[in-house]
């Protein structure tokens, strides 16, 4: 609300056509994503931007957008860019922390249960950013260009009744270019259950899902070996170990060096604390200027690159 009242303030003292620039920078290190959509918010706007990539890595107080023009022509988006930018390069610097951990076992996001629906599509692109290998909303994989990825929820074993029934099932109806991957936890041991998928699939099953809920111990590394045993065993060691579940990259860690060979992850990646975001006019007028406690005018900054400019404005 005060972005409305200062445009009017700004227009009655006539400093309408004074030109600005304006930094905004990080407050720790992390990883930004949201500059897309923050371009496509100034694109209509006649002002000059220049931003470092999506994915840049970024250490505290580092300019990552500077955008010169008339404040009145941009200043009331500043509240909508810092959210998107700080949101979206929260998720994604949790994102890379369990991709990390995770030492290129792939890791797909499975957040979208934990954000409210308006904003998971988003979660999902930034977590994409951040180097997950896939994302389980279809609006989130489809904005990053990718594909949606995703398994079998436990009501449809549920409702069908058996682990192999509903295996069967999942094979017969779903696309063939469709991996086929079992949850194995919901009715008996999940070793147990394993096998009887594997014998039941055979070379079409790509990889079991172990989500053990905490009522019943978690997925251990202990589990992991045992299961990833009892397969090789069997003559099915190619078979993949997908866990989801709490997972944080301390668990992640354990999880891979078990035997785990892909990892869904949600509420970690989902309930990443924003990256803050702060905007600050360096410049009034061709004047430097500054807040008591930060250096007036432009500051010195690396990966920065010119993405718009007015029409006609040679850059």
């Amino acid at each position: 609300m005060y972005f409305v009242g200062t445009q009017q303030i700004v227009e009655a003292l006539q400093l309408a056509d004074s030109v600005v620039v304006a930094e905004i920078f990080c407050t720790r290190d992390g990883l930004v994503a949201g500059i897309e959509e923050a371009l496509a918010l100034l694109q209509p706007l006649p002002v000059t931007v220049d931003a470092v990539a999506e994915g840049t890595a970024v250490a505290d107080r580092q300019v990552i957008m500077r955008i010169t023009g008339r404040y009145v022509d941009f200043g009331l988006y500043e509240t909508a860019l810092l959210g998107i930018l700080a949101s979206s390069s929260g998720w994604a610097t949790a994102a890379r922390e369990v991709v990390e951990a995770a030492e290129g076992t792939p890791v797909v996001s499975f957040g979208a249960r934990h954000v409210h629906p308006a904003v998971a599509s988003v979660m999902d692109r930034a977590a994409l950013v951040g180097g997950a290998r896939g994302a389980s909303s279809i609006l989130g994989a489809r904005q990053a260009g990718d594909r949606p990825s995703g398994t079998m929820p436990h009501a449809l074993l549920l409702m069908v009744g058996d682990t192999v029934e509903a295996a069967r099932a999942y094979d017969r109806v779903m696309p063939p270019d469709a991996p086929r991957v079992v949850l194995v936890d919901t009715f008996k041991d999940e070793a147990e259950e394993a096998l009887r998928v594997a014998a039941a699939l055979g070379e079409r099953l790509a990889a079991i899902r172990l989500d053990t809920p905490r009522e019943r111990g978690g997925v251990t590394p202990a589990l992991v070996r045992e299961i990833r045993e009892r397969m090789r065993q069997a003559g099915f060691g190619r078979v993949g170990l997908f866990v989801s579940g709490g997972l944080t990259p301390e668990r992640i860690r354990l999880l891979r060096e078990a035997g785990a060979t892909g990892f869904g992850v949600g509420s970690y990646i989902a309930a990443a604390p924003p990256l803050d975001m702060t905007m600050d006019l360096k410049m009034v007028g061709g004047r430097p200027v500054a807040k008591r406690g930060r250096i007036p005018g432009i500051t010195p900054s690396v990966g920065l690159v010119r993405r718009q400019a007015p029409p006609g404005d040679a850059g």
